[in-house]
């Protein structure tokens, strides 16, 4: 090898990317600047409004204090009912999510219709907000917690299913086709060969959906689905602050409960 060959095959400075490369970041890291540019511009805001923005957050926190805990009974009843709301409505997610993500799942489909229509599902569900359900739910049923209960569940199917869709697929091929080679129906295939497989995922699952779903239910009131946040929507349009404040700090006991449960349950199971 020559010395012009081996200078051309080991450079004498290591560069992590050629140039080529080196120019398509920049090429990237331009483009996001650029559109980071435009869209502050589009949105058209108004910067003097954060010149005393400070100002104001100071002000709001010293119109709520100190909290007024005589309305606490009522708050009481409503965090209770919001519990409700996301307990149910997970509940059912857990019932519906399942089969669709057996649909979903590659090797439990029937075909690729099915397997169309299952992934159809899951996308639909998490491409629209918890409160838009809300808000169709509210029109079907009218205003209440059933409304909250099916929004819960309509937006946590796709979560739900998508991580259980996974799991089916990363099952052990082999316990299955044993169970098959018995003569067992598809039923009980599925009941003794891919449900135990997957239980772990689906509880693990099922807890941390409804951690979320503590924290998204609490703001479903807001379009009439029920749960606190009716009572705190309710406050807010009277400018009770001292009232709001005692209703966030439930709401922030509630959530950090829930997280802690979910943390203690989820690990138990792995």
């Amino acid at each position: 090898m020559t010395v012009e060959e081996h200078a051309r095959r080991y450079p004498a400075v290591w560069r992590r990317f050629n140039p080529r490369e080196t120019l398509v970041r920049y090429a990237w890291y331009l483009g996001i600047m650029i559109v980071t540019a435009v869209s502050f511009w589009r949105l058209d805001i108004t910067w003097v409004y954060m010149l005393d923005a400070h100002i104001q957050a100071g002000d709001l926190l010293f119109r709520m204090y100190p909290p007024d805990w005589t309305g606490f009974e009522a708050v009481l009843g409503a965090l209770v009912e919001t519990i409700h709301i996301a307990t149910l409505g997970t509940l059912a997610t857990v019932l519906i999510a399942f089969p669709v993500a057996l649909l979903a799942a590659r090797n439990t489909t029937f075909n690729t219709l099915t397997w169309t229509i299952g992934r159809f599902i899951l996308v639909a569900s998490r491409s629209v907000n918890t409160v838009v359900w809300a808000l169709f739910f509210v029109a079907v049923f009218g205003p209440g917690p059933v409304a909250g209960i099916w929004a819960i569940t309509a937006r946590s199917i796709g979560f739900v299913g998508k991580l259980t869709a996974e799991a089916i697929e990363e099952i052990d091929v082999g316990t299955v086709e044993a169970i098959e080679a018995t003569g067992a129906s598809r039923l009980q295939v599925l009941w003794i060969g891919i449900l135990p497989q997957v239980l772990p995922v689906i509880y693990g699952t099922f807890v941390y959906r409804w951690d979320i779903n503590i924290r998204e239910s609490t703001v479903l009131g807001f379009v009439g689905a029920g749960g606190i946040g009716i009572l705190l929507y309710s406050e807010i349009n009277l400018f009770r602050w001292q009232a709001v404040s005692v209703i966030l700090i439930a709401i922030f006991a509630v959530v950090v409960v829930s997280e802690f449960v979910s943390a203690t349950v989820r690990q138990r199971i792995t």
